[in-house]
């Protein structure tokens, strides 16, 4: 049985302000350069899309795919590179596009391999941030909302597959 969705954390409406002004903040950072947008897969392909729409500079996309969730609501702590990068990344400005950081272990196990891999520059861009489940310290250039230590779903993120197509983002009911 599927747990049901809780309460609207985030609303559609605040999501795409947000996303408009990150992209305009990234637009000025990165002006005179070719940016990279690293999306993670699958939680970040709904906000790269929006995102990638709000930057007026010349921009390419590329994607990874890692797990440390399987099909349950806590992180395992074990990363698993499912899909890597198609492009070469030396010398190139890539923005790390994630959907949620929690415990901060995914992120930070991708900015030590992306970094190996002689990257000009490497920031991260987060739509929602848990900090009361960070293990480890991350430093996130664009973040767009704190958010309680709760499971979210809608908005690209997802439970077990389900609930992206959501607008908002919800807490979820746990069983």
């Amino acid at each position: 049985m599927m747990p049901e969705i809780g309460p609207v954390l985030v609303p559609a409406g605040e999501i795409q302000r947000k996303v408009r002004e990150l992209g305009e903040r990234i637009t000025r950072d990165y002006a005179g350069q070719n940016l990279l947008l690293v999306g993670i897969l699958r939680g970040a392909f709904v906000v790269l899309s929006d995102l990638i729409r709000q930057i007026e500079i010349p921009c390419e996309v590329d994607f990874m795919e890692v797990s440390s969730y399987g099909a349950g609501t806590t992180s395992s702590g074990v990363v698993r590179i499912l899909k890597d990068l198609e492009e070469d990344i030396s010398g190139r400005h890539v923005l790390i596009v994630e959907d949620i950081i929690d415990t901060g272990l995914t992120l930070s196990y991708l900015r030590r391999s992306l970094l190996a891999r002689k990257p000009a520059s490497l920031e991260i861009c987060a739509l929602l941030s848990k900090p009361a489940r960070r293990q480890v310290d991350i430093q996130v250039r664009y973040q767009g909302f704190e958010v309680p230590d709760v499971f979210v779903v809608g908005y690209g993120i997802d439970y077990a597959g389900f609930y992206r197509n959501l607008r908002d983002i919800y807490a979820l009911k746990q069983p």
